[in-house]
């Protein structure tokens, strides 16, 4: 097997860490390419094991990155939103289980975002990939009693934040259909009944798409903002179809150039929070359009 082979033959599990650890798909593609021109010029005969090689350099290339990113999302105008990425088609890996699932939501890569970069690297690689604590000291050069200690506080971390995600992925786009068919038909009495009390919606447009610059908190409020979208008058030209994105049931919204992803978060049948990537340059991978 030559060089490019067994890379190419790790090319989805590297996205699949990068995309975890940055949440940018763009992001993470940038990070394998600069894994394989690390590959490229590497002496493949001392490397022993090219997964474990690539996975420490796939890792130490975020964790580079995530320090700089922190800087640019303190700058970013509005909420920032992880890029929404089509699942049906394994982009991620096997998402078959509800803890597959979530570990993918947008919900817990905000929840991510808390954690310090190396707390990241190990939930990453411990939760979603399987990585004993050893293996996980040897990636990040450090001790593994301290892998330990990084892994417990983040895993309390998103323990303590994040909401019990939906086990039957049927129901779960049943409700997530309703849901888009009474926003789009104004439906005030259905939108009360799927609302949450404390639902809370986020709306990511970079400021290069007009979007709420802060999250809109609290059943009335949101009512009062989906209903507004309602009675646009463009809303007569929006094509809307339900894609799986980020191993759950998401509304992709089309109009002239623009679109968008709206993707419900849900605890059992009420809608708990909506997050709205609207940013052109974030939808990339849903359009299939990544910008220049």
């Amino acid at each position: 097997m030559t060089g490019v082979e067994l890379f190419e033959g790790q090319r989805a599990r590297m996205f699949g860490i990068a995309y975890r650890m940055l949440g940018s798909a763009a992001e993470a593609e940038d990070v394998v390419q600069d894994a394989f021109l690390r590959w490229h010029g590497a002496d493949h005969a001392k490397i022993e094991t090219p997964s474990a090689w690539l996975t420490k350099v796939v890792t130490n290339l975020c964790l580079t990155r995530l320090s700089s990113a922190r800087v640019r999302r303190e700058q970013y105008v509005g909420p920032w939103l992880p890029e929404p990425v089509p699942t049906a088609g394994g982009a991620l890996g096997p998402l078959e289980t509800v803890e597959q699932r979530e570990l993918v939501s947008l919900g817990v890569l905000v929840v991510l975002e808390r954690l310090t970069p190396p707390e990241r690297a190990v939930f990453v690689l411990r939760e979603a990939f399987g990585h004993q604590h050893r293996e996980i000291a040897e990636i990040l050069e450090i001790d593994e009693a301290h892998a330990r200690q990084l892994y417990s506080r983040a895993r309390k971390h998103v323990t303590e934040a994040r909401r019990r995600f939906p086990a039957d992925r049927a129901q779960h786009e049943a409700i997530v259909r309703r849901f888009l068919a009474a926003t789009m038909q104004g439906d005030v009495a259905g939108l009360e009944r799927l609302l949450a009390e404390d639902v809370v919606s986020w709306a990511d447009g970079g400021g290069k798409i007009t979007a709420a610059r802060r999250p809109i908190v609290g059943k009335a409020k949101v009512l009062r903002y989906l209903l507004g979208f309602q009675r646009r008058p463009e809303l007569k030209e929006v094509s809307a179809e339900i894609v799986e994105v980020n191993g759950q049931p998401a509304w992709v919204l089309r109009w002239k150039w623009v679109t968008a992803v709206f993707v419900p978060e849900l605890d059992g049948e009420r809608v708990t929070a909506l997050r709205l990537i609207i940013n052109p340059d974030k939808v990339w991978a849903v359009t299939n359009r990544r910008p220049a």
